[in-house]
């Protein structure tokens, strides 16, 4: 993927610099006779030299960039593990479909030879048909390794036993990247500029970056002019409570999508929880939420049957009939660059008069 040119550069400068020692050679014989043309001579050698000196100056200038460009490669995965990325990538395996959307949006789809079942449920059209398979859980090393891939990335949830599930993997030598859950929306952008230089795609990923963060910036400003009297509590929902399941989860401090909650300029229901919150139906009810934003794909008419909920007839949020369902639940929970996308869905459900003119810069890719 990364072409090699220093080899090409260095034999184009040796042949140029034997042309221009023959002929300067050839006039010095021809012209020794004269002083005009010893002066001459003494030019051309001067010049010639001047010409090799450049040739070897622009040799040295691409064996500094060939060395440049090497330790550009990361020499730590997210994890804080020592790697060792090769040069050239040309066969990936994808252990999470965040990072298998990114490399598909990065132009590296026909790269990756594996993935976990998400992200093949998600993103199979976008991938090599009946590429291998595994649980992100439990993967089948034996398997990854007779792959030979060049880098396997992995997710935080793939180590949530407490055992290494890739350590067969590492010990056959094969480059394991570890990238765990990202906790921020710097982690997110920290996430995409690593994979971007593993892969050897740096530029796009950071221009990836830039239209993230560029959006995120314009939120912020816009979330500024929103008066503290006019600040919306929002409860954020993966499931909707049932007899069976009354528990609600939902996302407390240090997630990014509390920090998204916050940055469109509302206030996060369960903030006073760190990680993922959980909450009793009684409490939720108890903290009487201005908006509900839920991700519940699961049951039949999310919203409707929430609005019906017994218990909930007061909340402010099912009064005003303010509860909705993300239409990019997938964006939302897969950190990656189109939680952007999710983002800007969820400020124009909070404050749709604030954020009515702000456009998504993934939609283009959006699936």
């Amino acid at each position: 993927m990364k072409k090699k040119l220093l080899s090409t550069m260095l034999a184009a400068t040796l042949s140029f610099t034997m042309l221009v020692g023959c002929g300067s050679s050839e006039s010095a014989n021809e012209t020794s006779s004269t002083n005009e043309a010893a002066s001459t001579n003494e030019a051309s050698e001067s010049a010639s030299e001047e010409v090799v000196e450049d040739a070897a100056g622009e040799s040295a200038t691409a064996e500094e960039k060939s060395e440049e460009a090497a330790t550009d490669l990361p020499t730590t995965d997210l994890a804080g593990n020592e790697i060792t990325v090769p040069e050239e990538i040309d066969a990936i395996v994808s252990m999470s479909p965040s990072s298998t959307r990114l490399l598909v949006d990065l132009g590296l789809s026909d790269y990756i030879v594996a993935c976990d079942t998400y992200s093949y449920e998600y993103y199979g059209d976008s991938l090599t048909a009946d590429i291998p398979q595994f649980d992100m859980m439990s993967p089948d090393q034996e398997s990854i390794v007779a792959l030979n891939p060049d880098i396997v990335f992995t997710t935080g949830m793939s180590y949530a036993t407490g055992t290494d599930v890739y350590g067969s993997v590492r010990e056959a030598g094969i480059c394991v990247a570890d990238i765990p859950s990202a906790s921020s929306l710097e982690d997110i952008s920290t996430s995409i500029t690593f994979i971007g230089s593993c892969t050897g795609t740096a530029d796009e990923a950071a221009t990836i970056v830039e239209e993230m963060e560029a959006t995120i910036d314009e939120i912020k400003e816009l979330a500024a002019t929103i008066s503290e009297d006019e600040k919306k509590t929002v409860l954020y929902e993966t499931n909707t409570p049932t007899a069976d399941y009354p528990t609600i989860y939902s996302a407390g401090s240090e997630t990014y999508i509390a920090e998204m909650i916050e940055a469109i300029g509302a206030v996060n229901a369960t903030a006073d929880q760190v990680g993922w919150a959980s909450l009793t139906e009684e409490d939720a009810i108890a903290i009487n939420p201005d908006v509900i934003i839920s991700t519940d794909m699961y049951t039949t008419d999310a919203v409707e049957t929430h609005l019906t909920l017994s218990g909930w007839e007061n909340v402010t949020a099912v009064v005003n009939g303010d509860v909705y369902l993300m239409e990019l639940s997938n964006e939302l929970n897969q950190p990656n660059q189109h939680v952007v996308s999710a983002m800007v869905e969820m400020a124009k459900y909070i404050y749709p008069e604030v954020f009515a003119d702000v456009e998504d810069p993934f939609a283009a890719v959006a699936r």
